[in-house]
């Protein structure tokens, strides 16, 4: 008797090659698909169920649970939501609002920041070198260009570069580290450049994840988090153990707090990673000099592969913080602690002052990998060929700006100071308004680009939201999303301590819409709590 298999059989028939379905699949009933090539005069198949349907190869019930598993709140049903609300606009349906303003994502130039010139001006010449002839592009510009193409094969940014990034672009993102890093050394070896740093994070996580049951990898993250998190350990079905960041005390990363979440879960998983979002997201808060080196210590102490998520590591407005990158103490903290702990961290173009969400550019830097298992990182980064190019090319920007000698630089400083000091502004304003709101706390927004506050809700609110089972700050962000039109996430998406309810909201928006933005949610909580109290 034939036997259903859940693995995907795929067949191929080369050209001139006849394979009977029967014989390829060896007695079982392959739910996959299958290709046939009539390149070669291959006979077309006709299927014995013309005219009638069948049942889907492909369902809920059928597919990668995994993958099932995964959600992602920064684009779920609020913003889909959210989608439709416009399209209803579009059509002429009367709201009590005019616009949606999507302030549930981190995307600076969907939110109106202008482009840094420089970094276009690179990307212009290099996906169009005939603009090298045009005068009005600068010099410093044109060499830049001019030296990523040639370290491009046929000197174009449509080749394949190397699985591990253009060498040259490497290069630059090492020397930037050192210069970050006060002369610490950097390895071009040690850099992966990657598709934003999402692809970073969950390239490291991928091959981190091995064992079964007990010894099932377990990663640590922080609660709140950034949703790529969790839904990485999802997809990879590894076992997500939590730490919870104290709000308290402005989200701060507390050891004991480490520790806890280590011990308890050693008892039903093997936890090996842990992963550090500084500047925080979505929490705004920065971490000390003194709190890394305790995190890397029990790093080391512990036996456990540290991620430091740092793409935001440029907006930092809190004058009382300075961000201190991982890879600077580890190695400062001496050679017990720089030639033993595992550390893998993490920049991006879609942060910062650049915005660069949609190029996709980022890099990695990983320090004391296993020669093998660097090996074997290359060998799986392989299989996706490459990063965008582009996005290459729009990292080197971030990690080569012009230099003070250089005719762009006053133009770049100039930008680059306008779009940080306009997001300190927005921080500030952000934290006061909704500290003034009764009902709301907001911690300092010390860093990064998001207001995370804690909201209240009445009992007669999270009971109603139990009714339509939803999470209670879930319906509070539906009901703001359907009266003001402004769309934000609930704090359960990142997770939050039971009983405490939160909202994560960009604070990108131009300064007046932020404006009315905060005074539509202002007047929305004070309706809310007059409503269900």
């Amino acid at each position: 008797m034939p036997r259903a298999v859940d693995a995907v059989a795929v067949l191929v028939a080369m050209p001139g090659a006849r394979i009977g379905l029967a014989r390829a699949v060896r007695g079982c009933w392959p739910r996959g698909v299958l290709c046939y090539s009539t390149a070669a005069g291959g006979p077309a198949v006709s299927s014995p169920l013309d005219g009638k349907s069948r049942e889907k190869i492909l369902t809920l019930q059928s597919m990668n649970p995994q993958v099932r598993a995964v959600e992602y709140a920064v684009r779920g049903p609020i913003v889909l939501r959210a989608g439709e609300i416009e399209s209803e606009l579009q059509r002429g349906v009367v709201k009590p609002f005019c616009e949606v303003i999507k302030a549930n994502i981190g995307d600076a130039h969907a939110m109106g920041q202008q482009p840094i010139t420089f970094l276009r001006q690179v990307i212009a010449l290099c996906t169009y070198p005939e603009l090298m002839d045009d005068p009005s592009f600068p010099l410093d510009a044109k060499l830049r260009a001019s030296k990523i193409l040639q370290s491009c094969g046929g000197q174009s940014l449509g080749s394949y570069s190397s699985s591990q990034g253009v060498s040259c672009i490497r290069e630059n993102v090492a020397q930037y580290i050192m210069q970050r890093d006060g002369g610490i050394p950097a390895d071009p070896d040690n850099i992966y450049l990657t598709t934003g740093a999402s692809d970073g994070i969950a390239s490291i996580l991928k091959i981190l994840v091995s064992g079964e049951e007990k010894s099932r990898t377990g990663i640590m993250i922080p609660i709140p988090q950034y949703p790529l998190y969790s839904a990485a350990i999802s997809e990879l079905d590894a076992i997500q153990v939590n730490y919870y960041l104290d709000e308290e005390n402005c989200w701060a990363l507390d050891v004991n707090e480490l520790r806890r979440a280590l011990y308890q879960a050693r008892d039903y998983c093997n936890p090996k990673v842990l992963c550090i979002i500084n500047p925080g997201n979505p929490t705004g808060q920065v971490q000390s000099r003194h709190c890394i080196e305790e995190v890397i210590h029990f790093a080391w102490e512990e036996g456990l592969f540290l991620l430091a998520d740092e793409v935001y590591q440029d907006n930092v407005y809190s004058d009382n913080c300075k961000f201190h990158s991982f890879k600077k103490v580890l190695y400062e903290m001496g050679p017990e602690y720089f030639t033993n702990v595992e550390l893998a961290s993490f920049h991006s173009t879609s942060k910062g002052y650049m915005g660069e969400c949609g190029y996709r550019g980022g890099y990695m830097e990983v320090v004391n990998l296993h020669r093998d298992i660097a090996a074997q990182l290359v060998k799986m980064l392989s299989v996706r060929l490459c990063p965008p190019v582009s996005g290459q090319a729009a990292m080197d920007v971030v990690v080569n700006p012009p230099k003070p000698e250089e005719e762009s630089y006053n133009r770049f400083i100039r930008e680059k100071e306008a779009v940080l000091s306009n997001l300190a502004y927005k921080a500030k304003l952000t934290e006061e308004i909704f500290n003034q709101i009764p009902g709301i706390k907001c911690n300092p927004l010390q860093g990064a680009m998001y207001a995370f506050p804690r909201i209240f809700i009445p009992d007669k609110a999270i009971q109603r939201a139990k009714e339509l089972r939803m999470a209670p700050d879930m319906f509070y962000c539906m009901q703001l999303l359907e009266e003001t039109g402004i769309c934000v996430v609930p704090g359960s998406g990142f997770g939050q301590k039971e009983g405490t309810y939160h909202f994560r909201m960009t604070i990108l928006p131009a300064v007046e819409k932020l404006k009315t933005l905060l005074q539509k949610v202002k007047e929305f909580h004070i309706k809310f709590l007059d409503e269900y109290s």
